[in-house]
């Protein structure tokens, strides 16, 4: 299984092929109900994220929510 090039947060990475936007959480170890994402300038919506395939070039902005006062 070949790796797809993208880049999360200005980094360049890899991730097996195949993968949904749900899936590169988990292997990135980041918590999928606490973070949002944009995938090449555009947001994605939760309920989009375990049907959307990532994509060789795919460019991503993730941030996490902390909690706190």
């Amino acid at each position: 299984m070949a790796g797809l090039a993208v880049t999360v947060n200005g980094i360049a990475t890899e991730c097996p092929q195949g993968f949904s936007v749900d899936q590169l959480l988990v292997h990135l170890e980041l918590p999928p109900d606490r973070v949002a994402v944009e995938r090449n300038r555009r947001i994605v919506r939760r309920d989009q994220r375990a049907h959307m395939s990532v994509e060789d070039g795919d460019s991503f902005e993730i941030v996490t929510f902390v909690g706190g006062g």
